[in-house]
């Protein structure tokens, strides 16, 4: 998913530049949607591959009644 964000990022900066040069509006709006679907992306990445809490109980154990 990483990758996905990296390519996003880099279509929505050509984009950025080619609104720049034509003065399109058209262009900036695409490279706004490409730059959200990235953060999108990049943030369930990230929630995804989050590490449990140090606290919490193991898989397969269960917690203690005191």
């Amino acid at each position: 998913m990483l990758v996905l964000t990296l390519v996003l990022a880099a279509i929505g900066f050509g984009l950025l530049v080619a609104a720049l040069a034509t003065g399109s509006v058209l262009w900036a709006w695409g490279c706004i949607l490409l730059c959200l679907l990235g953060a999108a992306t990049l943030l369930v990445s990230a929630l995804a591959t989050r590490k449990p809490d140090s606290d919490a109980v193991p898989p397969g154990r269960h917690a203690r009644r005191d």
